[in-house]
């Protein structure tokens, strides 16, 4: 199975800073390539980071403001220049069509790859891939924006002891596999469930039910803590959330690992978002991140 990861482009909110791009995210999942919110400058992180036009399949915007969208431009005429073998496809909120117009066509350029546009207007499913759903959820911020969420298809395992028990053993696993019975033993007596890997992507927004609904359950939940708890009135009403309110989401929703990101400028120590977050409650794995990381997913439950 190809890797499962999260790259970090960048992870500044607003403004870039001297240690900090804008904001920019790729999730590869068994060799798709999701690219996340491309702010101003991702063409380059890409670069410096070992990501390739050619690794992105999808491009999921959560909403219309230039640290979220001002890369798109230069991403999509990269993906032309290079001539990507496949299509791409781009989920952005409906009521931003102008500006994703706007970010499409903003220079002349030939256009040799398609790139399939779909808008989103509503909660609910938006994509099918391979092995996982693309869902999202309207959250709440001064613009419109919503929030994504990958899930994969609960399966079933296979239990050696099990399978030793009946007989089964070389060609007969992948029989039974396939077609939910080998003579007279059923695939629910030699497997057990694997419940499938959860992703959600969280960014600018106020606690709201969309937020509590893309993190439940969450493997790996990626979402913004722009202020430090101490700033909790400058984060209501400016539509973001802080260090402990996202830990404390990814308490409720038993999230076993925690990204935090979109910092202020304003903080120049990063080990007081972990420290907030823990002092939040949230005991699971947990990252700060840091522009160019790579953070793998964890491992299925």
């Amino acid at each position: 199975m190809s890797a499962r990861e999260f790259v970090v482009l960048g992870t500044a909110s607003q403004v870039p800073t001297r240690h900090r791009n804008h904001n920019g995210y790729l999730l590869r999942w068994d060799g798709e390539g999701i690219l996340f919110d491309p702010g101003e400058g991702t063409q380059r992180q890409m670069l410096r980071a070992g990501v390739a036009a050619h690794d992105i399949n999808r491009i999921c915007i959560t909403h219309f403001h230039g640290d979220h969208s001002l890369g798109l431009a230069g991403v999509i005429q990269r993906i032309n220049l290079d001539q990507v073998p496949h299509p791409v496809a781009a989920h952005y909120p409906a009521s931003g069509q102008k500006f994703f117009d706007r970010l499409r066509y903003a220079t002349a350029y030939r256009e040799t790859v398609p790139i399939a546009e779909e808008p989103v207007a509503e909660d609910g499913t938006v994509a099918h891939g391979a092995s996982y759903v693309l869902e999202t959820r309207r959250l709440s911020h001064p613009v419109e924006s919503f929030g994504y969420r990958i899930t994969e298809p609960d399966g079933r395992r296979m239990v050696p002891e099990l399978l030793a028990r009946h007989g089964i053993k070389g060609p007969d696993v992948g029989r039974i596999q396939r077609d939910g019975r080998l003579g007279g033993v059923t695939l629910e007596e030699v497997s057990e469930p694997r419940p499938g890997q959860r992703f959600a992507f969280v960014m600018d927004t106020r606690l709201c039910t969309g937020v509590d609904e893309l993190a439940e359950g969450c493997d790996m939940l990626v979402i913004e803590s722009t202020f430090l708890d101490e700033d909790e009135r400058l984060a209501t009403d400016h539509g973001h959330l802080t260090a402990g309110q996202a830990a404390r989401v990814a308490r409720d929703a038993g999230v076993r690992h925690l990204v935090l990101t979109h910092f202020s400028q304003r903080y120049t120590d990063p080990t007081e978002f972990e420290r907030q977050a823990r002092a939040a409650g949230f005991e699971g794995e947990l990252t700060v991140a840091a522009d160019l990381m790579t953070v793998p997913l964890p491992k299925r439950g």
